[in-house]
């Protein structure tokens, strides 16, 4: 009972023997052996095999020579070894046939990804990047972005521009009043950079070489797909090259067709998907704006065509006749 108290107190492997056993464990050889009550402090002796009971005087101890000590503890990670390495060998054998099959077919492309995980997109991310070597396409729906994702997106996309790479990206209106955004862009048009806005744009994609894309797959984007199959990739490619052709140079100024009762084109807009039945939050999110904002458009809606409600005001929407005046070139 008193030596298991002791080795409580007492933990290290054999290979990290401590001050006293190796001074008591030197003593005995030297001497040939040792008492027993001197190698109290140091139950590691006894414990590691390197003392054993004197056959003439139960008092006294005698060391293990280091050479059979050392043989003892060798054997079982040889025996170890040589386990794995038949293991290795057995593995090797069953596998070799389907080797064989393996290579007369041509290697499988992972046409999609499933990323799992902010840590594992972000990684995915970084490799695309530095793998990139002509051109990323990349939409950013949402309005303004997080100071830390754009500082993110900087330590990204700064050496694609550095070695020659062109960026085209898509925002929203909405980026046009964000000083964080627009502070990034200015860093970031340095290089072959090209800049446009849309009031509205589909969830979030990048596009490297087009050769690989990148979509979200759930609400949080805590998931998302990396694409490679060149359908996949060619397609959203397409989609990405339509809106780009209807966006609006971030230096150019917005221009809306003017609509009846003094509408603006982001009001036009907030009343179509009003009349689709969507809530405040998801116009808002839509359109790349805070609820707040866009609640006071829909309010300032309510107050143009003397709304009382908000179903009256579906109504007069529908009956107005904005929603038929043909949209503006950025609409």
């Amino acid at each position: 009972m008193t030596i298991n108290s002791t080795k409580q107190t007492h933990p290290h492997s054999v290979t990290d023997l401590c001050g006293p056993g190796a001074e008591l464990y030197a003593t005995a050889l030297s001497s040939g052996r040792i008492a027993r009550v001197e190698v109290e402090s140091a139950p590691c002796l006894l414990e590691f095999a390197l003392l054993h009971p004197d056959p003439d005087d139960a008092n006294w101890l005698r060391p293990v020579p280091p050479t059979v000590a050392l043989t003892q503890r060798l054997q079982p990670i040889e025996r170890e070894i040589l386990q794995r390495r038949r293991a290795s060998i057995e593995l090797a054998e069953a596998f070799e046939p389907f080797m064989a099959i393996s290579a007369l077919t041509p290697a499988p492309t992972h046409a999609i990804t499933v990323l799992e995980g902010f840590d594992r997109i972000n990684a995915a991310l970084n490799l695309a990047t530095a793998e990139c070597h002509t051109e990323m396409l990349t939409i950013q729906p949402g309005g303004a972005r997080p100071i830390d994702a754009l500082t993110q997106a900087l330590e990204r996309d700064q050496p694609l521009t550095d070695r020659g790479v062109s960026i085209r990206t898509l925002y929203q209106h909405t980026v046009r009043h964000s000083p964080g955004t627009l502070e990034y862009v200015a860093r970031i048009s340095t290089g072959k950079v090209e800049i446009r806005t849309l009031e509205e744009l589909i969830e979030r994609l990048i596009v490297f070489d087009r050769a690989v894309a990148f979509i979200p797959a759930s609400h949080d984007r805590s998931v998302a797909l990396e694409l490679r199959h060149p359908g996949l990739v060619e397609y959203l490619i397409k989609v990405f090259e339509q809106l780009w052709r209807r966006a609006v140079p971030l230096l150019e100024e917005v221009q809306y067709t003017p609509t009846p009762h003094g509408i603006s084109g982001v009001q036009r807009s907030i009343a179509q998907l009003l009349v689709e039945g969507h809530v405040d939050e998801a116009i808002a999110r839509r359109l790349g704006m805070n609820v707040r904002t866009c609640r006071a458009h829909i309010a300032k809606l309510a107050t143009h065509l003397g709304s009382g409600s908000r179903a009256q005001l579906g109504f007069l929407i529908a009956q107005s006749g904005i929603l038929d005046a043909p949209p503006g070139p950025c609409e």
